[in-house]
């Protein structure tokens, strides 16, 4: 856990760049990220890894700051969760306070990931098969199913079109979300917060991933 808490701390001082206006050095904002997906250090675990095209994407506009949870968000208002492992009830229940107390979430919630790995079944450091939904949907009104198949489309993430291998789609339960005319992504309006769900976490990997990814957080922030 020490050495953990180290690639941790070394990451976000790797990340605390800063931006100038009318010559004036500014901090970035913040991004919290929590996710199972190996964007930051790669399979290998190692700050020595070439740096995904998402997080150099992210860090043009932020300092990206890795989380295990909501307990760890602090004064963070935007949240990135990618395909997050399984969160305990208490968890849950905290990141929902979170967020309808004024949190903003993009949710990327893949229930048929195909991402790439070279590392064996069993292994716990893999990308999560399937999003683990222990119930966070279903108390906003969302209900997530996977695709008849692996079957290429194209999703809407704000505004731009995504090619993605298999992406999930999303019904309403009631509540008060606005889901997607291709039923891929969920505006939720959650007390003085909003989430942004997307069946979907593979679309990263596109060329085109990246930037809507960044432009939807932008939106979110708005």
């Amino acid at each position: 856990m020490a050495a953990l808490a180290a690639l941790l701390l070394l990451s976000c001082q790797r990340q605390e760049h800063r931006q100038t206006r009318h010559g004036e050095a500014v901090p970035q904002p913040q991004l919290a990220l929590l996710t199972g997906l190996p964007l930051v250090f790669g399979e290998g675990f190692s700050l020595e890894a070439a740096k995904h095209p998402v997080i150099a994407r992210l860090e043009r506009d932020y300092q990206v700051r890795l989380v295990d949870g909501p307990e760890q968000l602090g004064t963070a208002r935007l949240l990135l969760a990618a395909q997050p492992r399984a969160l305990t009830a208490g968890r849950l229940v905290a990141l929902d306070e979170w967020v309808r107390a004024g949190g903003r979430l993009v949710l990327l919630a893949d229930p048929l990931l195909s991402w790439p790995t070279d590392l064996p079944l069993g292994d716990p450091q893999r990308p999560p098969y399937e999003y683990a939904d222990t119930g966070l949907l279903a108390h906003w009104g969302l209900r997530l199913e996977r695709p008849d198949s692996s079957r290429a489309a194209m999703l809407t993430l704000a505004g731009q079109a995504v090619a993605t291998p298999s992406p999930g789609t999303l019904n309403g339960t009631g509540g008060k979300c606005r889901i997607s005319p291709d039923r891929h992504s969920a505006a939720c309006g959650l007390g003085k917060g909003r989430a942004v769900v997307v069946a979907d976490a593979d679309f990263l990997r596109s060329a085109a991933g990246p930037e809507a990814l960044a432009e939807q957080l932008e939106q979110l922030k708005r």
